[in-house]
């Protein structure tokens, strides 16, 4: 299991910045799976049309005679994935609006996204340079010419916002997992010359491989470790140019790999973890050719996922032909300008459901957070952040995903165990998990007409009365 590693004074610092900030969360309540052992009483909590998040009186187990076979059956015996974590990506766009508040008001946000009485989100991701979320288009070596020796090569870009709001995270959540994705080379590096728009060339793979080395090196020596990284967000486009992006061929990405980028990092920061792909479902062949290459295969720790073409079920092919290599789901977030991104929360856990049940390690949404126009935005896409906060006001906006991430991050531990669950009823969805402590965690959702579920693990059985539009986290 991949996990950072804290000292005792780093987590009794987190238990005690948990205590100050408590009282002021969004999100509040005592958190709930900080103490060990397993609770013997159900808890629950739901998310419906009047009530966020909100306790409710729980259904417990019982033994059950009359069991229906139109329910939700538990399979603790059937141990899949383990989870990593969950969490938003940490975009230029996003740690500029938080660097814009004022530092109380900035705590209070981090805390309830990143502490133990918040979202508990425990896995975050970073861009290498610019993204289309970004204040500007900008890389490491923003070279007028080639700079093949890497002597103009500079983090420095980062130092006044992004390298701040990654350190203020990790001392909320020592636990942070940070992983990070390019979405340009150098510009000198490519086809055309700019960030913006073309391919990667062949004959900069080398020095490449150098940027990503240096770019680690520089992050760690500011107090910021990377867990992992992949080649390229999004390698089959383009965007057309209208917006820092690159082109990589399939025999481009798995070239790099295998005599370049791989070997450095085998060689000088072999905890590296190298994910390919970084882009949606649709793509789940290149991945397997990729991963049949054995000089390929041997760099890889897993595939970056994208849900916004194809079905979650491509995570499990690749898994059934690589049972070793993990999946991540890495990219996926909610639309600003849609009239249901705070309310949207069913259809955002159905989706998560979906992508637990086919062997994803992590769910990381899109930006954390963005302002009332989705910006700063130096790209063509309408996304809205985890949160959205107003420039001017300050006012903050929760959006559905923020709510379904509720219902898992606040209850799936880092190192629990997905369970197998079975069930097949009219709008619901289900996934179960047991936690490392022994507590055992069933999310269902519900995107149909009100109706009561029941769900059997054994030879017992709950009901549960659940409203239409809904998710009920049950926790014991």
């Amino acid at each position: 299991m991949d996990q950072t590693t804290t000292d005792p004074k780093s987590r009794r610092d987190f238990m005690r910045l948990a205590t100050t900030v408590a009282a002021s969360l969004a999100v509040g309540g005592p958190p709930l799976l900080a103490s060990a052992g397993v609770a013997t009483q159900v808890r629950a909590w739901s998310t419906t049309k009047d009530s966020r998040f909100q306790s409710i009186e729980a259904p417990q187990w019982q033994p059950w005679s009359g069991v229906s076979s139109m329910g939700i059956s538990l399979h603790a015996e059937q141990r899949l994935q383990t989870i990593l974590g969950f969490g938003g990506a940490f975009t230029d766009a996003s740690c500029y609006l938080l660097s814009q508040l004022g530092p109380q008001k900035r705590q209070t946000l981090l805390s309830e996204l990143y502490g133990p009485t918040g979202l508990r989100l425990s896995i975050g991701r970073t861009a290498i340079g610019s993204s289309d979320y970004s204040r500007t288009a900008y890389s490491y070596d923003d070279s007028p010419a080639p700079d093949p020796e890497l002597k103009k090569f500079s983090i420095e870009h980062d130092r006044a916002y992004v390298l701040p709001t990654l350190i203020d995270a990790a001392k909320i959540n020592p636990d942070l997992f940070l992983f990070a994705s390019p979405w340009s080379p150098p510009g000198w590096m490519k086809s055309g010359g700019s960030l913006l728009g073309g391919s990667m060339r062949a004959r900069y793979f080398d020095p490449y491989a150098q940027y990503f080395l240096k770019y680690l090196k520089a992050y760690s020596a500011a107090g910021v470790k990377i867990r992992a990284i992949t080649i390229q967000n999004e390698v089959d486009t383009d965007q057309d140019g209208r917006m820092p992006q690159a082109l990589w061929g399939q025999e481009y990405e798995a070239d790099f790999i295998k005599d370049h980028l791989g070997p450095t990092l085998a060689h000088v920061s072999p905890d590296t973890k190298i994910w390919i792909l970084d882009h949606n479902y649709n793509l789940w062949g290149r991945v397997v050719d990729e991963l049949s290459d054995p000089a390929v295969y041997k760099y890889v720790d897993g595939v970056a996922w994208h849900g916004y073409a194809g079905l979650p079920d491509a995570m499990t092919r690749v898994h059934d032909m690589f049972p070793r290599k993990h999946a991540y789901w890495t990219e996926g977030g909610p639309d600003f300008t849609q009239p249901d991104y705070a309310t949207d929360w069913s259809k955002w856990s159905e989706t998560f459901s979906g992508i637990l049940h086919n062997w994803a390690r992590c769910i990381v949404g899109w930006n954390l957070v963005l302002d009332e126009k989705g910006g700063p935005n130096i790209g063509p896409f309408n996304c809205g952040g985890i949160v959205t906060l107003h420039s001017k006001t300050q006012h903050l906006i929760r959006s559905g995903q923020y709510w379904a991430f509720a219902h898992y991050s606040k209850v799936m531990q880092r190192g629990a165990s997905i369970l197998g669950s079975s069930g097949e009823l009219p709008g619901i969805s289900h996934v179960a998990a047991e936690n490392p402590d022994g507590s055992r965690v069933l999310v269902l959702t519900n995107r149909g007409a009100a109706q009561r579920v029941q769900c059997t693990l054994g030879a017992e059985a709950l009901k549960l009365e659940m409203p239409s539009d809904s998710i009920t986290s049950l926790v014991w």
